[in-house]
């Protein structure tokens, strides 16, 4: 049987993980996704009210309606994938605060410094390793979330301090070394820490 061209050229879909996300972040997947059906029903009666207005041809309320549920469908298939190729595993931010820092690990304040190979500019940050989505910074202290399974995170967590390693990077080949690891402080985690949002999910 012949493939079809859609699904040979499709890019493969991602190989299911294991996210770490703070406590309650299921129940806001599952809040977005009933908003989301909640959304679409109202949509509908819109389509339908708009489809007793005569031609369809000339109905924008009808094509707005119409292009308004797609696009619903394909938020709501995207998140369903979301949960369906992943494995959430909630953590509570306060056990970080105790941790062994031997090693670069969930929950860590970490400075790092990276080394470009192509351009040699060298860079230094320094980071919150935290769970997935969260994206603040600390104008107080300088520190800045690193979600564990960002490029980054992925390339630096394990590792000890003046380690050099050498690491491909989206941007391209770099040497990345761990200068200092900490435990953060209650008064970081409560600045740094916001609301749970549901992710940004982007249309397959």
């Amino acid at each position: 049987m012949p493939l079809h061209r859609k699904k040979i050229f499709r890019i493969p879909s991602p190989a299911p993980t294991t996210i770490y996300v703070r406590p309650g972040y299921n129940r806001v997947l599952a809040e977005e996704f009933e908003a989301l059906k909640l959304k679409r029903v109202d949509l509908v009666k819109d389509k339908v009210e708009a489809h007793s207005q005569g031609d369809l041809r000339e109905n924008f309320g009808f094509k707005a309606a119409k292009d308004a549920i797609r696009a619903v469908d394909r938020k709501m298939t995207a998140l369903d994938r979301f949960v369906a190729r992943n494995a959430f595993i909630e953590v509570d931010p306060v056990t970080w605060l105790t941790k062994p820092t031997d090693t670069l690990q969930l929950g860590h304040v970490a400075t790092i410094e990276k080394l470009d190979v192509l351009t040699k500019r060298r860079h230094r940050f320094t980071f919150l390793v935290t769970t997935h989505g969260e994206t603040a910074n600390d104008p107080e202290s300088g520190i800045e979330c690193l979600p564990h399974n960002s490029p980054l995170a992925t390339a630096v967590l394990g590792l000890t301090v003046d380690a050099p390693t050498t690491v491909t990077l989206p941007a391209g080949e770099a040497m990345v070394t761990v200068r200092s690891i900490r435990n953060p402080t209650m008064a970081e985690l409560d600045r740094l820490l916001t609301e749970i949002k549901p992710p940004e999910i982007e249309d397959d």
